[in-house]
């Protein structure tokens, strides 16, 4: 039961709470960004709104507000709201939740909502424990987690939920939030004043987490009371590059944050982009990375998208897997980028991975070729009928015509030469022979 006592430890904790803490919003207007799932006229909304809440997942990076909403949902709803946290909650956590819902639906026909943060932590048994209760809406399920549900989560868990994706927040989101923080009584109620350099920086290091955003903030603050004279509690970008020198990129080095950005890293060199090719290196880089992987994407390349229009590529792809391996970070990063920029300037082909593929679809499902006769292995008795071999070294240019393909195949069936770098000038030998 509350009491003046209750009050009393709940002030002292919110004055010593973090500013990000303190400002969690009470109700969805509260709640920054998000416009595509909770904005008005959203199923989401409008479920919150009349309290007809069915399971959903929420995933996106963090900071970004699924645990906001969910606490919104608790703030509202009629229903008995009870959180477990994936991080350090058990199968048996689960089940007892679980009897409690059937209890009060069955008793009360009152509703439970059952928030799991982090739940792709959950291994297949305890989220197996969850499925009959979410099928057979013994609980309705709020899961968060920062990971893709549609690799992490169970796949009849997915089914029986609505998935909605939150983004990092843009801009105009953090700067909205940094101007709430500054003027809420719950955060520093007015005391500060901030300039445009300063709130710039913080947009920047933030990396579009709002948490992020707010620490920055909160700290900026705290140096900012040493400012003399005009500036005296104004938050200036000098006192946010000492609160926080480090830019907060997200990057995950195993989910879709990692498939995204190597993504754009090879799009980017296929494309004859070396800026951009630089800039996702060395994003991947400064996330963590393993360098040995994006020297391996780089070896790929050099054969799938530039294959004999520059031979010389895979070389240097196999010199800088090389580098990377005896070099390591964090000089590696010089061979790394020569080798992205190498790669989106050379000459482009892909006749090899089409010929590939040609080729495959032919053994897998044309007819069983056979070897012409004048081809064959003449180790055996009777070769001597086979037919004359012709030996090109024999010829002018170690070049003669002469069928090497299976009958019923010919010569560009597979591999077709473009015009381009060394691909293109051995074309045109081949077209004067």
């Amino acid at each position: 039961m509350d009491n003046l006592f209750s009050d009393i430890e709940e002030k002292n904790r919110s004055e010593v709470a973090p500013l990000a803490v303190r400002l969690r919003p009470q109700t969805l207007e509260d709640i920054v960004g998000q416009e595509h799932i909770i904005g008005e006229g959203t199923w989401l909304r409008s479920a919150i709104d009349e309290d007809k809440l069915s399971s959903i997942i929420l995933f996106g990076p963090a900071g970004t507000g699924k645990t906001s909403i969910a606490r919104v949902i608790a703030n509202t709803t009629n229903s008995h709201f009870v959180e477990v946290s994936a991080v350090g909650g058990t199968v048996a956590d689960l089940r007892r939740e679980i009897d409690t819902a059937k209890e009060l639906l069955g008793q009360h026909k009152k509703r439970t909502i059952l928030f799991v943060d982090e739940i792709h932590r959950f291994n297949r048994a305890q989220q197996d424990a969850l499925l009959h209760a979410v099928e057979d809406n013994i609980v309705t399920l709020i899961g968060a987690t920062t990971e893709n549900p549609y690799f992490e989560v169970n796949t009849a868990l997915n089914s029986r939920s609505t998935i909605l994706e939150l983004h990092s927040l843009n801009g105009e989101n953090i700067e909205e939030l940094l101007k709430t923080a500054l003027k809420d009584k719950r955060g520093l109620d007015k005391k500060f004043k901030i300039d445009k350099a300063a709130s710039t920086a913080i947009t920047t290091l933030c990396g579009g987490d709002a948490r992020i955003a707010l620490n920055i903030l909160e700290l900026s603050s705290n140096m900012s009371r040493a400012n003399k004279g005009k500036k005296a509690n104004v938050i200036t970008k000098e006192n946010v590059e000492k609160a926080s020198p480090n830019r907060n990129l997200p990057y995950d080095k195993n989910q879709d944050m990692h498939y995204d950005i190597i993504s754009a890293f090879i799009k980017s060199m296929r494309g004859s982009d070396p800026d951009a090719a630089t800039y996702w290196c060395l994003r991947m880089l400064e996330g963590g990375e393993d360098p040995k992987f994006i020297a391996r994407r780089i070896y790929i390349l050099a054969s799938e998208d530039i294959g004999n229009a520059d031979p010389q590529a895979i070389c240097v792809a196999a010199a800088t897997f090389k580098a990377c391996e005896v070099i390591g970070l964090p000089e590696c990063k010089i061979n790394l980028v020569q080798a992205a920029t190498y790669m989106a300037l050379a000459p482009k082909s892909n006749a090899v991975i089409e010929a590939i593929d040609k080729a495959e679809r032919e053994i897998k499902h044309g007819p069983a070729r056979a070897v012409p006769n004048h081809l064959r292995d003449r180790h055996r008795p009777g070769s001597e009928e086979y037919g004359d071999y012709k030996y090109p070294h024999s010829y002018p240019g170690a070049w003669v015509d002469q069928q090497y393909l299976p009958d019923g195949l010919k010569k560009g069936d597979f591999y077709n030469p473009t015009d381009r770098g060394w691909e293109g000038y051995r074309k045109d030998i081949r077209k004067n022979k």
